[in-house]
């Protein structure tokens, strides 16, 4: 009777240690289809491969690296396949079915290929999110970034609404890239470019855009950050830089309090990379 026992026991318990040596074989060859690197990209040469690439594409059974190796084999085929232009409407037509997806990656991928294309669909979707966040496709810098590629009123507007109340400071950097081509944003890049209490990546932005939307305006900050004792060595070398290229030489050589302004930036507390534009700039008035 015991030995009975003892042999089902036995019995038992060799069969749990073969399912657990299983159950780690399983787990090993997961792990190694999770770690083998991106699916191998195919090379469409005819618009029947391009048809097959795009079911692969729209296919959500399918691991999201097949699908985003079937998006850059497609990327490709747009300048390769001849006779693209065929299934071009049906190529639009799954970038924005996958605009939607749940991965974000291939969100952000086929956003970007639509924007590119001017696409209007697609703008309307990043602009819908940046609007209210529970539509977002996108984190709102993304969608900024992704705007940029076709700025236009509506975007300006999103923009300036997010300068002035940003979800995050990456949103308000990409805010203010995307308004440096808005001539209506001219005041309030001044506003950014004087305020010390900004980032000062924002203020740099600041200043590159005032040189493109009012030169004139850009120099006449720069001279009142050239003459602020407690203005930041970087913001100081961008405005002299400013001032130097694109000020009025006869009127800046007159000016006594911005040359002793400048003299005094000029002195060993002052990084040796920022003294270099000090020293430029007044020997060029002889000074």
């Amino acid at each position: 009777m015991m030995a009975a026992k003892r042999k089902v026991a036995k019995k038992k318990a060799t069969k749990k240690k073969a399912a657990k040596k299983k159950a780690a074989r399983k787990k090993v060859s997961t792990r190694k289809r999770s770690t083998s690197g991106p699916a191998p990209v195919q090379v469409a040469e005819s618009t029947d491969d391009v048809q097959r690439l795009l079911k692969v594409l729209c296919d959500t059974g399918k691991l999201i690296e097949v699908r985003m190796a079937a998006l850059q084999s497609l990327g490709a085929a747009a300048f390769s396949v001849p006779n693209f232009e065929s299934v071009s409407a049906d190529y639009i037509a799954a970038l924005r079915e996958v605009s939607t997806d749940s991965h974000e990656q291939l969100r952000r991928r086929s956003l970007g290929i639509l924007m590119r294309n001017k696409d209007g669909f697609a703008q309307k979707k990043l602009l819908d999110g940046l609007k209210n966040p529970a539509k977002a496709l996108l984190p709102p810098e993304k969608a900024l970034q992704l705007l940029g590629n076709d700025a236009h009123a509506g975007a300006y507007s999103v923009a300036r609404a997010i300068v002035k109340k940003p979800p995050n400071q990456d949103a308000k950097r990409e805010a203010l890239r995307l308004l440096a081509a808005d001539v209506k944003s001219a005041p309030m890049f001044e506003k950014v470019l004087r305020d010390k209490k900004e980032l000062r990546e924002n203020r740099q932005i600041a200043a590159s855009a005032l040189h493109s939307l009012n030169p004139q305006k850009l120099q006449q900050q720069a001279l009142k950050i050239l003459k602020d004792k407690s203005d930041y060595s970087d913001i100081k070398a961008t405005s002299l830089t400013a001032l130097e290229q694109f000020g009025d030489d006869a009127k800046l050589a007159k000016d006594k309090a911005l040359m002793l302004s400048v003299t005094r930036f000029n002195s060993s507390k002052t990084p040796a990379k920022y003294r270099q534009s000090a020293r430029r700039f007044l020997s060029k008035y002889d000074r």
